[in-house]
C-alpha cells in the first residue's frame, strides 16, 4: 500500500517515521523537492495512494474521485478547510488530524507578535539597520486585556502565557466554556461582543467555516478600541481583509499582526501588506523543530493505525 506525504517537514524531521512505515510494509513517497507540489503533480502522485498525509494541498471532491484506493487522509496539523471532509467520509475515507501537535508553537508565536507590537520591534530593528536611531515609546503588556476568540488547545495555551505576563484574559468560544475550565486557565468568560469592544489585544483561534468566514469585518472593527491590536494565527478568511485595510488606514484600530492570509502568498499588488501598521509572517507559527517532529510522529501513528489495523 502506498502512502503519499506532501508536507516538506518530513524530509527534515520525519525520516525515522518514514522508515517505521516502510518497516510495516508500506511504500512511502514523500516530498523531498524543497517546494510545494503543483496541483497537477499532486493529483498524479495521489491517484494510486492508499493514504495521504497532507499539508495545504487541496483534497476536494474532484481529487477524491481520482483516488480509488484512498482509505486514509491525515492533516499535517489541525485545520481541515483544504479537505472535503464530508465527501471523504461519504466515500468511507477516514480523515485524521494531528490535534495538539503544534499548539505550543502557535501560542508562542502569538505572544511573540504581541511583544513585537508593544515594543515596536520590527520597525526599530529595521530602522537601525538603515542607520536611523529613532526611539519610539512602546507600551507594557502587563495589565492589558487579551481577548481570546476560540478557546481550544491553542487558546488555552495563549491564556496560560498571558497569565504569566500579568495580563487580564477574556475568553469566548462557540461552545460553552465551563466554570471549571475558566477557573483552571484564569480567564473571564465574555461574549464575542464584549471581547471585541473591551480588549487591547484580540487573538483569533477559530477554524475557517461558513460561520466564521469574515467574522471580523467592518462592524466588528468599528467597535474595537482605537488602540487595539488584532492578531490572527488561525486561518486566512476569518478576517475581512478589505475591511481591515480600511480600518487600519483610517486608524480605527492601531495595528494587526497575522500569520495567515486569505491567499498565500499575497498578490504582489495587495494593498494591505504595504501598510506600516499591518504585519504578516508567512504561515510559520506552527513551524518549530519540536512541533514538526511531533506532527510527523502523530500523523504516522494515525496512518499506521487506520490503514493497517
Amino acid at each position: 500500500m502506498k502512502v503519499l506525504i506532501t508536507p516538506r517537514g518530513f524530509t527534515n524531521y520525519g525520516i525515522n517515521q518514514i522508515k517505521l512505515m516502510e518497516s510495516k510494509g508500506l511504500s512511502v513517497h514523500y516530498n523531498d523537492t524543497g517546494k510545494a507540489y503543483s496541483k497537477e503533480k499532486f493529483c498524479k502522485l495521489a491517484s494510486d495512494a492508499d493514504a495521504i498525509i497532507v499539508g495545504v494541498d487541496i483534497i476536494d471532491h474532484e481529487l477524491i474521485d481520482k483516488c480509488p484506493n484512498l482509505k486514509v487522509i491525515c492533516k499535517f496539523g489541525v485545520g481541515t478547510d483544504n479537505i472535503d471532509v464530508a465527501y471523504a467520509k461519504q466515500k468511507g475515507i477516514f480523515v485524521g488530524r494531528t490535534k495538539g501537535s503544534n499548539s505550543m508553537a502557535v501560542a508562542e508565536h502569538v505572544i511573540a507578535l504581541m511583544f513585537a507590537d508593544a515594543k515596536n520591534l520590527y520597525n526599530t530593528i529595521k530602522e537601525v539597520k538603515e542607520h536611523k536611531w529613532d526611539k519610539p515609546t512602546g507600551q507594557e503588556i502587563s495589565g492589558k486585556i487579551l481577548g481570546i476568540i476560540g478557546f481550544g488547545m491553542i487558546g488555552k495555551r495563549v491564556a496560560s502565557f498571558a497569565n504569566g505576563l500579568s495580563m487580564r484574559v477574556y475568553a469566548y468560544d462557540a461552545f460553552e466554556i465551563s466554570d471549571e475550565v475558566a477557573e483552571k486557565y484564569n480567564v473571564e468568560k465574555k461574549s464575542f461582543e464584549e471581547i471585541i469592544s473591551e480588549s487591547d489585544y484580540i487573538s483569533l483561534h477559530v477554524p475557517l467555516l461558513d460561520s466564521t468566514k469574515n467574522m471580523i469585518s467592518t462592524e466588528e472593527l468599528k467597535k474595537m478600541k482605537k488602540s487595539a491590536c488584532l492578531i490572527n494565527a488561525a486561518r486566512g478568511g476569518v478576517v475581512d481583509e478589505k475591511a481591515l485595510y480600511e480600518a487600519l488606514i483610517n486608524k480605527e484600530i492601531r495595528s494587526a499582526y497575522f500569520d495567515v492570509y486569505s491567499s498565500e502568498p499575497p498578490a504582489t499588488d495587495d494593498k494591505l501588506i504595504t501598510l506600516d501598521n499591518f504585519f504578516l509572517t508567512p504561515h510559520t507559527a506552527a513551524r518549530t523543530v519540536e512541533s514538526e517532529k511531533r506532527t510527523c510522529q502523530m500523523s504516522t501513528e494515525i496512518i499506521v493505525e487506520h490503514l493497517l489495523d
